[in-house]
């Protein structure tokens, strides 16, 4: 679909000279002969760029963007004003009035289309970042659960976030520690600048240091340019290293400068590089038990441990099971695109009944596994195939193994669907990855995964009728 152009001039000629240069370049066109026109085909056609001449009748360009800055559904709308040669001051004033550019009558073709394709691709990424922001807000909107042990720590999370002192979460793997940082991030008047997260663990360490500090040109084989690390980029905002627990002890030191003195260099480089950061922290190892081994620095514990959030484990909060069990089917429905599926009673209380070995992380998995795999609309604890901590095998609410006293080939059946599941959980649903875990061909798995839904959507038939 081509970008709607709004042509506003008063000038007959100037006007088809326009529509004919934008039409065959792709553009459709609507046009205003005056301010107040312009302002009501804004309103009524929602263009994607504007073409403003500062001249018009009844009240000039200056007029109707000085409006368009009083309209919310027009905020970002790129105008572009156009004046004549003696008129540059005018063109300075719409600049500062919230125009993206200026054009100097007569306008030259090829300036014209370079000029509106530049202001379109930026309104482009504008809308691109905004969607995206919007994503990450709506993904990490709350902290779901109202237990009194969670509740404790969001209220202590609030007004941490109100300082710019470093805070160190900690807990099990998957009790939302990353979202608890984004919260805090966004409760901070940090908000409007960068969260930019780091895993430690996941990089080795020479990875890790060019991706915190960044480096210089020639500081390395392959480095042809100079590139800022991720501290760098996270200027007046926040970094959130994750798995702090797991940095070797060089970057450590490195890392403790930076905290001390916000400054730092890049990678092959003697520049002193200023940052304006706030720091948060998580791990889920013991990092005071690190420090007696000789694991972790002691001075960084300290300069990372001003404000310290425990987060408790789900077992401990099975209050919220039911809340975050119904926020996760929310989520997963809607990107599966299967509204209206509940979870029965019988695989709530199986939900509730589990020792959540993999926390918050462990639920949102075993829910998206559930929308995808179950057959009916009504999930049933089958369909959760939860895992027992004590056998390692799937089980019912109640921890008995549901399937012993079947049948053989039945009982065979869900012994093989239970594993499979399992090594998808494990996979974090990556068919690839739990082919591996289970020593298989990734087409000959994902041929027994197909088997084992049509088998289940076959006794679903079967008990309907």
């Amino acid at each position: 679909m081509s970008a709607k152009i709004l042509i506003v001039d008063d000038d007959a000629d100037i006007v088809t000279m326009l529509e004919d240069r934008l039409r065959a370049s792709g553009y459709s066109t609507v046009v205003a002969r005056d301010g107040q026109e312009a302002l009501d085909q804004i309103s009524h056609e929602s263009p994607r760029l504007v073409l403003l001449d500062l001249t018009l009748p009844r009240f000039s360009g200056l007029d109707v963007l000085k409006r368009l800055s009083q309209l919310k559904q027009t905020d970002g709308l790129p105008v572009i004003v156009m004046t004549a040669h003696g008129s540059i001051h005018a063109a300075v004033e719409a600049m500062k009035e919230g125009a993206y550019d200026f054009l100097t009558k007569p306008l030259e073709k090829d300036h014209l289309l370079i000029v509106i394709r530049k202001a379109l691709e930026r309104d482009s990424l504008q809308r691109e970042v905004a969607y995206l922001r919007s994503e990450v807000a709506g993904r990490y909107a709350s902290i779901v659960g109202n237990s009194p042990s969670i509740r404790s720590v969001v209220e202590a999370a609030q007004r941490a976030a109100k300082s710019d002192a470093s805070v160190l979460l900690l807990g099990e793997s998957g009790t939302g520690k990353e979202l608890f940082a984004r919260s805090i991030h966004q409760w901070s008047h940090r908000r409007t600048m960068p969260l930019i997260v780091i895993n430690c663990v996941a990089l080795t360490e020479t990875l890790l240091e060019n991706e915190l500090f960044g480096h210089e040109r020639g500081a390395f084989t392959g480095a042809d340019r100079q590139q800022k690390g991720k501290l760098e980029m996270a200027d007046g905002g926040t970094v959130f290293l994750d798995e702090i627990g797991d940095m070797s002890l060089p970057l450590q030191a490195k890392l403790l400068r930076v905290l001390q003195d916000r400054e730092f260099q890049r990678v092959g480089g003697s520049k002193t590089v200023s940052v304006n950061i706030r720091i948060i922290a998580a791990t889920n190892k013991d990092l005071r038990q690190a420090v007696k081994a000789g694991q972790f620095r002691e001075d960084l514990y300290f300069r990372l441990n001003v404000i310290t959030l425990t987060l408790p484990p789900l077992r401990e909060r099975r209050g919220d099971i039911g809340a975050l069990a119904q926020f996760f089917l929310d989520r997963h429905t809607k990107e599966a695109k299967r509204l209206g599926m509940t979870l029965s009673e019988a695989a709530m209380d199986a939900l509730t009944r589990y020792p959540w070995p993999g926390n918050i992380r462990e639920l949102d998995n075993i829910i998206a596994r559930a929308v995808v795999l179950s057959p009916k609309d009504t999930i049933e604890p089958d369909m959760l195939a939860l895992v027992s901590d004590d056998v390692g095998s799937r089980c019912t609410g109640d921890g008995e193994l549901a399937y012993l006293n079947l049948p053989y080939h039945e009982s065979m059946d869900q012994h093989s669907r239970h594993i499979i599941a399992r090594a998808l959980e494990q996979a974090d649903g990556n068919q690839t990855k739990a082919a591996e875990f289970l020593r298989l061909q990734r087409t000959y798995l994902a041929r027994l995964i197909k088997q084992q839904k049509e088998k289940q959507e076959g006794r679903t038939t079967d008990s309907d009728t």
